[in-house]
């Protein structure tokens, strides 16, 4: 039997698995966060962590390193080359890397940034365009001649709009202007000051270290709530799921736009991330499907992605290394 591993690594956890050539998870481990610009040991810490979650699963499966055909890594925090050259310099550096026995070379590892591998779960037919809405933001896409491109991931810098960490700071600052500033008011206050057993407009500010915590249970309830109030029709927090699918419609046509996609065909987008798997946003996926197709003025085919991301690792393996 031919193994394979594939690696989701995100920003607050890292999924490890272990595949056969059928394509079937045989073993699968999760660990803390490998994203290097989270960390303080930056590419060393995410090296080691990472080694350290692949000895994790080989130890569960009762395996060693030799034993696997190909290893593919969807790591967050990889956007640019010199990110791919500083990580697998580290990687190697843990045998990643190694010879087949007749003396030919193999590459045993391959890493890229953690979008792709989004199309290539989602996408039947291996190419289109995956919007990824979780801590942070990144829309990557894998055209029919096997042309990779990645856009947004940069936060205020390239304007990423929609992530956890957007709609936290939006949704705390609406509420600020509610009963700070004693501008506009929003449906969102009462919800937040039940939520969280608020009595008084200061008691707000101590919310705010918890909310920056990517991942926190804090962020989690805010980011509930924003949709929340969204559905109950509340106008402050409408401008913003406006705002937030407005942005995902350009980065979308972006892509239609300098890659090849087949004309005769529907493109398909590949919606991930827990913004779009996880929450009550019907009104948020309608208007980016509206806004997508009214800027782009093509055919274009949604879905959510209702299988782990790191299910694109062995497809990917399996469709141009194994």
């Amino acid at each position: 039997m031919a193994y394979y591993i594939g690696v989701d690594g995100g920003g607050t956890k890292t999924t490890y698995a272990l595949f056969n050539e059928h394509k079937e998870i045989l073993r699968m481990h999760e660990g803390p966060g490998t994203n290097h610009e989270n960390l303080e040991g930056s590419f060393n810490e995410a090296a080691a962590l990472l080694w350290e979650g692949l000895q994790a699963l080989l130890d569960e499966a009762g395996l060693a390193l030799s034993d696997i055909g190909f290893t593919l890594m969807g790591l967050a925090g990889v956007d640019h080359p010199y990110q791919y050259d500083a990580l697998m310099k580290r990687l190697r550096g843990y045998g990643l890397e190694r010879k087949a026995p007749q003396g030919k070379a193999l590459r045993g590892l391959e890493i890229c940034n953690d979008g792709f591998i989004v199309v290539k779960a989602g996408c039947r037919s291996g190419a289109g365009i995956g919007l990824n809405l979780g801590t942070g933001t990144c829309c990557n896409a894998i055209d029919r001649r096997g042309r990779l491109r990645q856009l947004a991931g940069l936060g205020d810098f390239s304007g990423d709009a929609g992530n956890g960490s957007w709609i936290a700071v939006q949704a705390f600052r609406l509420v600020y202007d509610d009963v700070i500033l004693g501008l506009a008011a929003t449906g969102l206050t009462p919800l937040l000051f039940e939520a969280f057993g608020l009595t008084r407009p200061e008691e707000l500010l101590i919310l705010i270290e918890a909310i920056e915590e990517p991942g926190s249970d804090a962020a989690k309830t805010l980011i509930r709530l924003f949709f929340e109030a969204a559905n109950r029709g509340d106008p402050a927090v409408l401008r913003l799921v406006e705002q937030m699918a407005l942005r995902g419609a350009q980065l979308i046509v972006a892509h239609l736009r300098n890659l090849d996609f087949a004309a005769s065909l529907p493109c398909e987008v590949v919606l991930s991330g827990s913004i779009h798997t996880k929450l009550p946003n019907d009104i948020y996926i309608e208007l980016l499907k509206q806004k997508a197709a009214q800027l782009s003025g093509r055919e274009l085919e949604f879905h959510k992605l209702e299988q782990p991301p790191v299910v694109g690792c062995i497809n990917w393996i399996l469709q141009e290394y194994a």
